[in-house]
């Protein structure tokens, strides 16, 4: 009721300028495939081609089988590991529950990891249901282990170490898995202190720990700049022959070292992390990064093109870090030369590529610049995501040019189909907000709104700019203020000081 007297308001206004409903949800159609879409004769191809979220694939699994085609346990997991390796965990969870309400084997593994995709998909309480309901045989140490790691990830504390100790009486503590999850959850929580009382409490318990808990402890003595600690745990990896030590292992200590200030240290174990890179392009885009901080060009360029000979073939991510590190040290010719490179070789258009660029211009006040490669780009048929129209907005912002930083954002928004997770920063909002209240027309404020409301709930900031603008065109308040209450937006000082301007402005 709230939702339809705001819009009621907003569109109340004949002359107001907005996008029309029709045109922003016309912008905001996506295109699902269906089983009948792609004949490819691997079940995973399929699969991948549902590139849509919201568009399920239980009808692809459905027409394989109806297609006469084989499917077993192996298969089926192996596109479930993928799945979550590229956090497509909704379609992950289907192939799940497919597979376990099919004659297929379903092993307590595969229950485990029902378990953690339920916690990411619909929640922790929805995981615990699904514990709850599961038979005794099903509750082992992967499905203990599995809702352990739904606490971690949701920050609990207090329920993770009580299942811990539940754990511990059943003797379910046996491997490092579980105390790498609380030093993980030690570590998000602020709690750097505890970490290697829990590394401590592994080895008195006769677990061994693997290289990710002598990480998680290296990392929290680094953060914490107690280096001659984290040179202690280092030392102590590197004793257990069993242990291989790995280029993440060593990019972590350079990192502490350099942000600790020990250039020479840093750069000894950087060499390192390079010699166990292999061929690895993760681990030459940590590096490049690490040599930008330093402000050393000529290692990155070497280690760039290294990079290129080594690794099959460069990505968009890589192309992203190498622009990003020339762009930190100020090399905007280099970065612009080098952007060129990936234009000519992309596959896949990906606009986090030239967005390092625009902010690149951003920085060093070249906005209009960075404008008109956006329109370059855009007059190329390539349609701009809304991230990129929000990086010319706050570059106008940063100028004092409002009436730009407004209009920029107005695109950013109607652009917002491109990139349904874009979430507009509050900052942004709040200086046109208030530019629109103090300065901008009526009709402006009402279109912005109306636009804005697409991707964040109404708010009291909102309302003060429509009341700002009304008051100032002699516009009534009424309806605004009704509205305010159907929302529950209570009236506080600042809305009676706007208010106030009513008898000033009489």
């Amino acid at each position: 009721m709230a939702a339809g007297t705001f819009l009621a308001i907003l569109n109340s206004n004949k002359k107001t300028n907005a996008l029309t409903a029709n045109v922003i949800l016309a912008r905001t159609k996506s295109y699902c495939f269906t089983p009948n879409t792609v004949k490819s004769n691997n079940l995973y191809s399929r699969i991948n081609a549902v590139g849509d979220l919201r568009c399920g694939v239980d009808p692809v699994l459905q027409q394989w089988v109806q297609e006469g085609r084989h499917v077993n346990e192996l298969q089926l997991q192996r596109i479930i590991r993928d799945l979550r390796a590229r956090r497509r965990y909704s379609h992950a969870l289907e192939v799940c529950k497919w597979m376990s309400n099919s004659d297929l084997e379903f092993s307590s593994s595969d229950c485990a990891v029902q378990l953690d995709l339920i916690g990411r998909v619909h929640g922790l309480m929805s995981a615990k249901s699904f514990f709850s309901s599961m038979r005794d045989q099903e509750k082992t140490v992967k499905t203990y282990g599995a809702l352990l790691n739904c606490y971690v990830r949701e920050g609990l504390l207090d329920e993770s170490l009580s299942l811990m100790k539940k754990m511990r009486e059943m003797g379910f503590l046996s491997s490092p898995l579980n105390y790498n999850d609380l030093m993980c959850l030690y570590t998000n929580t602020g709690q750097l202190e505890k970490v290697p009382d829990v590394l401590l409490e592994m080895k008195r318990n006769g677990v061994s720990p693997d290289k990710f808990s002598y990480r998680i402890c290296i990392n929290s003595y680094g953060a914490r700049a107690d280096i001659n600690s984290m040179e202690k745990v280092l030392q102590e990896m590197k004793s257990h022959r069993h242990l291989k030590m790995d280029w993440v292992t060593y990019s972590t200590v350079a990192n502490h070292y350099i942000k600790a200030g020990l250039k020479e240290k840093a750069l000894y174990y950087l060499k390192k992390c390079e010699k166990n890179v292999g061929k690895d392009a993760v681990g030459y885009s940590h590096l490049i990064s690490f040599y930008a901080s330093l402000g050393n060009k000529d290692e990155m360029k070497r280690l760039w093109d290294l990079q290129k000979a080594k690794c099959r073939k460069q990505i968009n991510r890589d192309y992203i870090t190498m622009l990003g590190s020339l762009v930190k040290l100020g090399e905007l010719e280099e970065t612009e030369k080098l952007l060129e490179e990936w234009e000519l070789c992309c596959k896949t258009f990906d606009f986090r590529v030239p967005n390092v660029l625009l902010i690149g211009y951003c920085q060093k006040g070249l906005i209009e610049k960075a404008e008109a490669k956006l329109q370059d780009i855009i007059k190329r048929r390539k349609t701009a995501t809304p991230n990129s129209w929000s990086i010319i907005a706050a570059g106008y912002l940063n100028k004092n040019n409002m009436e730009r930083a407004f209009e920029c954002f107005k695109e950013a928004l109607a652009a917002q189909a491109q990139n349904r997770d874009w979430r507009p920063k509050a900052s942004l909002i709040s200086s046109i907000l208030s530019w629109l209240g103090e300065n901008g027309e009526v009709e402006d404020a009402e279109a912005f709104v109306k636009l804005l409301i697409t991707k964040v709930p109404p708010n009291r900031e909102m309302y003060h700019a429509l009341l700002k603008a009304y008051i100032r065109n002699g516009k009534e308040v009424e309806g605004l203020l009704q509205c305010m209450k159907d929302y529950k937006i209570d009236e506080d000082e600042e809305t009676m000081k706007i208010l106030s301007l009513r008898r000033q402005n009489s």
